[in-house]
């Protein structure tokens, strides 16, 4: 029935070729904190204003949903809706990392999120990941010091160890919004509908966190939102459709290997926008927390972009 539902919601040329959905998915996504940087706001204002911009065509898009399947169950919602504060927090560090190690690194690290939402599984649910979850958890943290400069100076970013943090508090943050929202049924319908709830909540906790941080400008300055409007448009909404519809159609490994296009794209493409030039050992990072977090995510059905 899910795949009947979905595919009504798309061209049959599309719906038919899954595997072109993800790549365009994951390449859409790619361009996430690329265009954040191009914005050239603080992490606060491109985390509300990305969520806001998003709001108007998510609200058709659910109406419409509505109008042809009927209302989501009530529960779903109120999943949805607290799931959405975990999704404001993973934007506000992420975004924030992004202002502290670059583009590309950031993005790698936010994918922590493949080997977290198992952990935490484990830890607040009482689900035993597998033995290749807790293999990977040394080359993680190895990757994760890597990229974070601890072991040599003159390592890339503004403050590459505070970017590190950061980007681990994404992905810890986006496995908890994971956790809290596979608890609905929303894989059972078109992902409009959640997605509209999330990104309204998520607009209200990065507004809340922007004003409490203090560095959120709330007045439009252009061009800096046109690049805000633009990442609302494709990452915030096509992206996250394109690989929410295409990714329970797929086998795991091959979903895993497709989604790894985002991160590996994000640090090629900052490379040629912006220069950045992360030094060998964070390389080194990238490549080993690459390979780990691809080997934990073959052992789950199932894996959510972060972007």
């Amino acid at each position: 029935m899910a795949a009947t539902t979905q595919t009504r919601a798309l061209p049959r040329t599309l719906a038919a070729r899954p595997r072109a959905m993800a790549i365009a998915g994951a390449l859409t996504i790619a361009f996430s904190s690329i265009l954040v940087r191009l914005s050239d706001t603080s992490p606060s204002t491109s985390a509300i204003f990305r969520c806001l911009y998003a709001l108007p065509l998510l609200a058709v898009l659910a109406w419409r949903e509505n109008r042809r399947l009927g209302p989501r169950p009530a529960r779903d919602r109120r999943l949805a809706l607290a799931a959405g504060v975990f999704l404001g927090v993973d934007l506000l560090c992420w975004h924030r990392s992004i202002a502290d190690i670059g583009a590309g690194l950031s993005t790698v690290l936010a994918n922590l999120q493949v080997a977290a939402v198992p952990l935490l599984a484990w830890a607040v649910l009482g689900e035993r990941p597998g033995r290749r979850v807790l293999a990977a958890l040394p080359i993680v943290l190895a990757g994760i010091v890597l990229i974070s400069g601890a072991l040599e100076q003159g390592a890339y970013g503004r403050d590459p160890a505070a970017g590190a943090l950061f980007g681990v508090l994404t992905g810890l943050a986006y496995a908890c919004y994971i956790l809290v929202l596979r608890h609905g049924s929303a894989g059972r319908r078109p992902p409009a509908g959640p997605l509209f709830d999330v990104t309204l909540t998520a607009a209200a906790t990065t507004l809340a966190g922007g004003l409490l941080i203090g560095d959120a400008d709330l007045v439009p300055t252009w061009p800096g939102h046109a690049w805000l409007i633009t990442l609302a448009l494709t990452s915030q909404i096509l992206g996250w459709l394109l690989i929410s519809v295409s990714l329970p159609r797929l086998p795991a490994a091959v979903a895993s290997m497709l989604l790894t296009i985002q991160p590996i794209g994000a640090v090629i493409l900052a490379a040629i926008i912006f220069g950045e030039a992360p030094t060998a050992l964070q390389v080194a990072g990238v490549v080993a927390l690459l390979a780990a977090l691809v080997a934990v995510a073959g052992t789950r059905p199932e894996r959510q972009p972060s972007g």
